[in-house]
């Protein structure tokens, strides 16, 4: 009887005590109801308990507890669509994205984040790919283009540039159209705003739509030649991600896109190709130069991937030779070497360009091969963020070296002729 009344004293006590802490730590503050009820509930759970259990044995606050659900204090917090969807639940695991918190995309606003992740605005490596065959093109063009003056090569770059920029961000958005059902099975691409659901087939289509015709328009601001050799460029873009499904080998389709610009460089600047047979084979060549060093990068990009490839049936060039991807990349790389020094001896390049864009791009594409870890996600991102900008920052470093040294006339023992110096006297 005694001890029955100690137990009984202790509780009313515990819970005169503990009470305002529960109320504290579930996030019942400022409501009475909801106080009362935790009340009740704590009293019903310490009487069963006090029938069972010694008083030194007893916690009310730790009992109480396990019978309340503890509340959401996030307001944040929010369920999404997928969550309640137990057919796409363990396809498409979106609960943990988090929206940028940095860089160009946090400051957007946040209905425009998922158009900007859409064109991997905050990943601008893609973009600079695909502006390098350009820029190529226009500077060994631009030797061979008499009424070029350097700033038309400059506007010409810039205009490149932008449509590099469009045009990229509508092949990504392509390819995240053609890629919605795989995606989700990726580790490194199920949060892409089409896979998690921010943006429905629907609208990406419209976006892409708006960013072809933005393109095009680029497009038509240059001579009217380059259209002509522009827009075939479109069904191999079209095609890439469906390459992915059929053939071991999509980086080469990739590389047929990708290098495109390579040839756009000689019309924007006047040149007429069919017409021209140094310059046909110089487009040639350089065109074949970026197509292996597109697939040389987007090899060791796709090592990245090779897991998920593989559960998912996504076919790539990593998995065909993961086992001698070296000897591939180093005969890539010996062949894009050599098809750029190809472009140069026909389009008539000096020294400035074997030694300045042929051994640069020997140097680092060697570099590269050597020191990347290919069971490595972050060392493969590492070379494929830098190794743009080694090999194509050196290979356009001596494009341009040899622009100026021609446009100076420094190859000439008697320096630049009558002719040349008249006409830049005149510009």
């Amino acid at each position: 009887m005694l001890s029955s009344t100690c137990s009984s004293r202790i509780l009313r006590e515990s819970r005169s005590r503990l009470l305002p802490q529960c109320w504290k730590a579930q996030g019942y503050t400022g409501n009475t109801r909801n106080r009362n009820s935790l009340s009740t509930l704590i009293r019903t759970r310490s009487l069963v308990t006090s029938k069972r259990t010694r008083p030194s044995q007893l916690h009310p606050l730790s009992t109480s507890l396990q019978l309340i659900p503890r509340r959401n204090t996030n307001a944040n917090a929010q369920t999404l669509p997928h969550e309640s969807n137990p057919e796409t639940k363990n396809v498409n695991p979106a609960t943990h994205y988090i929206p940028p918190q940095t860089g160009i995309i946090a400051s957007l606003p946040k209905s425009w984040i998922p158009y900007a992740e859409l064109v991997r605005l905050d990943k601008p490596t893609g973009t600079y790919y695909l502006f390098f065959p350009t820029l190529f093109s226009t500077l060994l063009a631009a030797p061979m283009a008499t009424s070029a003056t350097p700033m038309t090569v400059f506007g010409t770059a810039a205009l490149f540039f932008t449509g590099a920029l469009i045009m990229r961000g509508a092949g990504c958005a392509i390819n995240d159209l053609w890629d919605r059902n795989l995606d989700p099975h990726v580790e490194r691409t199920k949060f892409r705003p089409i896979a998690r659901g921010a943006l429905s087939p629907k609208k990406a289509v419209l976006f892409t739509g708006s960013q072809l015709v933005a393109g095009l328009g680029v497009l038509l601001s240059f001579p009217s030649q380059c259209l002509y050799y522009g827009v075939p460029s479109m069904p191999i873009v079209v095609a890439y991600p469906l390459a992915k499904r059929v053939t071991n080998y999509p980086q080469a389709v990739l590389g047929l896109a990708f290098s495109w610009g390579a040839i756009m460089g000689f019309p924007a600047l006047g040149i007429d190709l069919l017409s021209n047979h140094d310059a046909l084979m110089a487009a040639g060549a350089l065109y074949s130069s970026c197509v292996a060093w597109t697939i040389l990068y987007d090899m060791i990009y796709a090592h990245m991937d090779i897991k998920d490839d593989v559960k998912a049936g996504i076919k790539s060039i990593a998995l065909r030779h993961e086992k001698n991807t070296k000897a591939v990349l180093s005969g890539l790389a010996v062949t894009q070497v050599g098809l750029l020094g190809a472009a140069g001896v026909a389009a008539g390049c000096g020294p400035v360009f074997f030694i300045g864009s042929c051994g640069s791009a020997a140097l680092s594409l060697g570099l590269m091969i050597w020191k990347v870890q290919l069971k490595n996600v972050k060392n493969c991102w590492w070379w494929f963020v830098n190794g743009c900008l080694l090999t194509g920052g050196g290979i356009s470093l001596g494009l341009l070296g040899e622009y100026v040294a021609q446009y100076l006339g420094l190859y000439n023992s008697d320096g630049p002729s009558e002719s040349e110096s008249t006409q830049k006297s005149i510009e």
